[in-house]
C-alpha cells in the first residue's frame, strides 16, 4: 500500500484511472493463522467523483481468545461510513485526487487518517502540587529519622 517501484507504479495507475474507491483498515489478528492487520481495496469503475474514501477500523472489534472478531455493530458502522462516504474523526477520511498523488500515491489508510490520541491528559499544576507535597513529606520523614539516629547515638 506504500512501497515504490512498481508497485507505487500499479497504485498510480489505479488511482489516475480512479478506480479505488475505498480502502479499509482491518483490525489485526483477525484472520485464522496470521497475526498481520489486513485492509480490502474496493475498486469501482464507473466512480461519480475523484476521491478516495479511507477507513480505519482497526480498532472495530472485539477479542475472542486469541483472535478478534467484527461484530454485526462493527460491520455495520463500517458499511454506513462506506456507503454515505462520509468523514468521521479519528475513522474515516475522503481524500481528494490531488492528496493521494501528493503523497506519492500512498494507500495506507494511516497517512489520511488520524489516530485517536488515547493518551492520559494530566494536569501540570495539579502534578507540581502533588510532588511539592510529597518532596515536603519525604522532608518531615527525614527530619523524622534524623532525631531517631542522634537518639540512638546519645543511648549508645
Amino acid at each position: 500500500m506504500y512501497r515504490g517501484g512498481a508497485e507505487q507504479k500499479i497504485r498510480k495507475y489505479l488511482i489516475d484511472n480512479n478506480y479505488i474507491d475505498c480502502i479499509i483498515q482491518l483490525p489485526s489478528n483477525l484472520f485464522f493463522g496470521t497475526s498481520i492487520a489486513t485492509c480490502i481495496m474496493v475498486m469501482k469503475k464507473n466512480k461519480t467523483d475523484n476521491k478516495t474514501l479511507f477507513i480505519d477500523a482497526s480498532g472495530e472489534c472485539v477479542k475472542v481468545t486469541n483472535n478478534n472478531k467484527l461484530t454485526p455493530k462493527n460491520i455495520d458502522r463500517i458499511v454506513d461510513v462506506f456507503a454515505k462516504r462520509k468523514e468521521v474523526e479519528h475513522f474515516s477520511h475522503l481524500a481528494s485526487y490531488e492528496e493521494v498523488s501528493d503523497n506519492a500515491y500512498n494507500l495506507s489508510v494511516s497517512t489520511y487518517v488520524e489516530a485517536e490520541d488515547t493518551a492520559e491528559k494530566i494536569d501540570i499544576v495539579k502534578l507540581n502540587a502533588e510532588i511539592k507535597e510529597i518532596v515536603a513529606r519525604e522532608q518531615v520523614l527525614r527530619d523524622e529519622i534524623d532525631k531517631i539516629i542522634a537518639e540512638i547515638e546519645v543511648d549508645a
